[in-house]
């Protein structure tokens, strides 16, 4: 096929970006895919620092200044709602930051997600509460979360785009890496900074007007991450198939309506392998430290301070899982994460139930640094290589984001109904781990080897 005088048929189109991403050159490759993964690991600690501590707060803090009117069941569910409408707006955004990150590249998009990640946080820490100015504090709540989550589901797709076409083909896996270590050096910070203030605050003082410190604290981050970013060059594999992307953009309007019809299965594959990372890592972070503390009377501090392990491990598991999976398949690493949190879950809840310290803090470890770390650490160029070049942005951020509504934003929601369903008992949320871990596993066993498998 001439293709470059005769019209891109679907076919024709997923067989030029699999020669164009082969014929790549390597020349200067690592230095580039250095700069790159540099840049998307700076990002990506700025975004989840923000969306993290939101859910932290979340558990801590909003169900009584947003949500006093309601009992305190009711006011932790909508509390988690709240968290979980970020999820909601996440495809929204990697739909219209997709669109035209595939149209125009990458950079351009990163650096208008990058700006947008200060905004609804600082406001949410400059938000009055419900004692101030009644129902408006949640609505207002709701909305900028709701931003928080459309910047999100932008950021994701580009900054792992950004580190997986950047990357030496057979290394995708560890340079791409560092947008999920960001995940938890972003964990570490904002565990940290809620740590830091509850400590130098009392109770009341932290429940009026601490809490809001750490969110302004993101504004120093999104100038640090603007100053990085400034200057990044495009993506190598998107500036290779730059011929195609401006013919295929003449034949589509709409990339991820594309995606869509080409690799439908694709986004149901990525649905059931974040299953297990999405519930290991928020039935840790952000239920169990609402239910240990309110059913268990369990120290606040204490599992604060395992988040603050969990996040200090997680910088250096997942590169290290990464390393592994490119150099041993990434579906074995993926489904070994995706068992051991299926035979962690129950262990974990036990531990909590007998407040013994060393077995929570070895399980916590189990589901957070090694299932979730394992998962992780192969997600971007595994999820990257569903799709053709031309609609990376669209197929994986889309997908990607999808996934985290129905597996993750109202895990901690569905947890808190769970515990309500048994009584108060743990039974079914330990069974909802196990069985999303085990989804996981089988689908990442089922499917047919990648590149490195």
């Amino acid at each position: 096929m001439n293709s470059t005088s005769t019209p891109m048929s679907p076919q024709s189109d997923s067989a030029a970006n699999q020669n164009s991403s082969q014929s790549l050159p390597e020349s200067h490759t690592h230095n580039r895919a250095h700069r790159a993964a540099w840049r998307s690991f700076v990002g990506a600690v700025v975004d989840w620092y923000d969306f993290l501590l939101y859910g932290i707060v979340a558990a801590l803090v909003f169900n009584t200044e947003f949500f006093p009117q309601i009992s305190p069941t009711m006011g932790t569910l909508a509390a988690f709602g709240t968290f979980g409408v970020g999820f909601l707006f996440g495809p929204l955004g990697g739909m219209v930051f997709g669109h035209f990150c595939d149209r125009l590249g990458r950079k351009r998009m990163l650096m208008i997600t990058v700006w947008m990640m200060g905004i609804a946080p600082a406001l949410i820490g400059l938000l009055p509460s419900f004692a101030s100015i009644g129902w408006w504090a949640p609505v207002l709540l709701v909305t900028l979360r709701a931003i928080q989550g459309f910047d999100v589901g932008g950021e994701w797709g580009g900054a792992t785009l950004l580190a997986v076409e950047s990357a030496p083909k057979k290394k995708k896996a560890f340079y791409s890496s560092g947008v999920q270590v960001g995940y938890g050096v972003g964990l570490l910070l904002a565990t940290g900074s809620i740590s830091v203030v509850s400590h130098w605050t009392t109770n009341e003082e932290f429940v009026t007007w601490g809490w809001r410190l750490p969110f302004l604290f993101s504004l120093i981050l999104v100038a640090i991450a603007w100053w990085v970013r400034n200057g990044m060059d495009e993506s190598q594999e998107f500036e290779a198939n730059k011929t195609l992307q401006e013919r295929a953009n003449k034949l589509r309007s709409f990339p991820i309506f594309e995606a869509l019809r080409k690799h439908p299965k694709a986004f149901l594959l990525i649905i059931a392998l974040r299953l297990g990372e999405l519930l290991t890592m928020y039935i840790v972070t952000a239920f169990a430290l609402n239910y240990s503390t309110a059913h268990l009377g369990l120290s606040r501090d204490m599992f604060l301070n395992i988040a603050l392990l969990v996040g200090a491990i997680s910088c250096f598991s997942i590169p290290a899982f990464a390393w592994l999976a490119d150099s041993f398949g990434r579906r074995r690493i993926y489904v070994t994460g995706a068992l051991i949190g299926a035979a962690s879950a129950v262990p974990f809840f036990i531990a909590l139930e007998h407040h013994n310290t060393v077995l929570i803090l070895l399980f916590a470890i189990l589901l957070a640094n090694v299932a979730h770390d394992m998962i992780v650490s192969v997600q971007q160029p595994m999820f990257t290589e569903l799709f053709g070049t031309a609609y990376h942005y669209s197929g994986a951020g889309v997908g990607y984001q999808v996934a985290s509504v129905v597996g993750g934003g109202f895990t901690p929601f569905i947890a808190v109904l769970l515990v309500t369903g048994f009584s108060g008992a743990w039974y079914g949320v330990a069974g909802y781990l196990a069985i999303g871990c085990l989804i996981s596993a089988v689908v990442g066993m089922s499917m047919k080897p990648q590149s490195t498998d």
